[in-house]
């Protein structure tokens, strides 16, 4: 399943805040973005929230941006 999500960094939690009105799923993440560290939290982030394995769990487009494509495997 392919998503599109809308990362806010150095949070004060990471965690799913919810879909906003056009249907993004909004994460926030605790990990500064460099070096592919809110990259890295965020996908642990969605593996616990979609009860996958985070190797399940790869941004596939926006790796720079905080607007982010976002594939899960094994849902």
């Amino acid at each position: 399943m392919d998503l599109t999500i809308k990362v806010i960094p150095r949070s004060s939690k990471s965690e799913v805040v919810g879909a906003m009105a056009d249907g993004v799923l909004k994460v926030k993440v605790a990990a500064v973005p460099e070096k592919g560290k809110a990259n890295d939290e965020l996908c642990a982030v969605l593996a616990r929230h979609f009860n996958v394995a985070p190797r399940d769990v790869e941004v596939i487009s926006g790796q720079t941006s905080t607007r982010k494509r976002v594939r899960v495997r094994g849902r």
